[in-house]
């Protein structure tokens, strides 16, 4: 295994998927402003131009150039991602830049890889697909205050796409809890505003707010988790986590620690009872939005939750660690039947949608478990 400390040259060289996205949202936030706007400098009648305002460039001014600049980033991550698993990948560890006490930031690897594909492709295909659904109109020398706005909501709606594959992107790279949250929250955040970007609507409003209530408040109980973890092992870092509960894993406060995270990262795979808001939400939203909370998020937790259980709560690390794969079964089987169930009363197809993904995160819940039971003792494998 490679190592590479923070912010070298070999650094943004294996980010480089990231770095497009971090380029794509400057470039949203920059050229749909551009314009032949001018400053006057002060005492004088010399006017500058300064590009930014004004009368805006023929380029500029298209509606749908948000769109098409988010969708050419994520299909460009994709390939990027796509190349490095070609061509073959070394795992590559990325350390802090403190020298004293250099702690392990983000692992890239062929899973993590796997899993940015997923999340990029979902999101492209997102951003191409909600090119023609949002209100747009031509804006010209004339200053119309609507016309502005609805452009403006143009590269909001896709700043957020950007924002929600970096976040998600972090979660698969993770190494480290604190890195972990901050890339949960990033992506969860941007979720929230897409789920209620339709506000004119009233099914649009409720679902965002829904979402982000019940979303908040598991991601706060998934943050106490996390900072039990912490209290015990007195590290963030998963390694020193992985080793810790390897001597003392069957201790209450990381048993409960846990479960608090698997409350956390099962909102965001909808796995029942977690699931609740999760049906207002896809009825609410656009159907690419939609479409991103059933893969691309749903890929995310999954990704979370392979962190914290394989890889921080080891099976074969510790027999309490028995006590979270009974959960997780048992967790499993009611959301693989309640998501089946609750579909059968549906006759919306964005909430059928939803509780067929409620479902299908049962089925990977169930081949976790199985995973995991078979770390734990091998002898389960027949």
């Amino acid at each position: 295994m490679e190592t590479t400390q923070a912010f070298s040259s070999e650094f943004y060289t294996a980010l480089l998927p990231e770095m497009m996205l971090f380029a794509g949202l400057l470039a949203l936030i920059v050229i749909p402003n551009l314009g032949k706007g001018t400053f006057r400098i002060p005492g004088t009648q010399i006017r500058l131009p300064w590009f930014m305002g004004g009368e805006r460039y023929a380029l500029t001014s298209n509606p749908h150039l948000p769109a098409w600049i988010a969708t050419i980033t994520l299909t460009g991550a994709f390939f990027a991602v796509g190349d490095s698993l070609r061509g073959g990948i070394d795992s590559l560890l990325v350390m802090s830049s403190d020298a004293d006490s250099a702690k392990e930031l983000l692992m890239i690897n062929g899973f993590s890889r796997v899993f940015e594909l997923i999340f990029f492709g979902a999101l492209a295909l997102a951003s191409f697909a909600s090119m023609n659904r949002l209100k747009v109109e031509g804006v010209g020398s004339k200053l119309d205050v609507e016309k502005l706005y609805n452009n403006r909501r143009q590269a909001d709606f896709y700043i957020l796409m950007l924002t929600c594959g970096l976040g998600m992107s972090v979660v698969a790279l993770a190494q480290d809890l604190f890195v972990l949250f901050i890339g949960l929250e990033l992506a969860s955040f941007s979720t929230y505003v897409l789920v209620a970007f339709l506000k004119e609507t009233k099914a649009g409003a409720e679902a965002g707010m829904k979402y982000f209530i019940v979303g908040s408040v598991a991601s706060g109980v998934g943050l106490y988790g996390l900072s039990m973890l912490y209290l015990w092992a007195g590290s963030l870092q998963f390694d020193v986590l992985a080793a810790t509960f390897a001597t003392s894993g069957t201790e209450p406060l990381p048993l409960i620690g846990i479960g608090f995270v698997l409350v956390g990262f099962g909102f965001k795979v909808s796995a029942a009872p977690f699931h609740f808001a999760a049906p207002d939400a896809y009825a609410g939203a656009s159907s690419p939005v939609a479409g991103v909370l059933a893969t691309a998020s749903k890929a995310m937790g999954m990704v979370g939750l392979i962190r914290m259980l394989l890889i921080v709560a080891a099976p074969e690390s510790s027999e309490g660690s028995a006590v979270w794969l009974v959960c997780l079964g048992a967790l499993a089987a009611l959301t693989m039947t309640w998501g089946n169930l609750a579909a059968l009363g549906s006759t919306n197809p964005k909430r059928m949608l939803a509780y067929s993904s409620v479902a299908h995160a049962g089925y990977m819940l169930a081949g976790l478990t199985a995973v995991g039971a078979w770390t734990w003792d091998p002898s389960f494998a027949g």
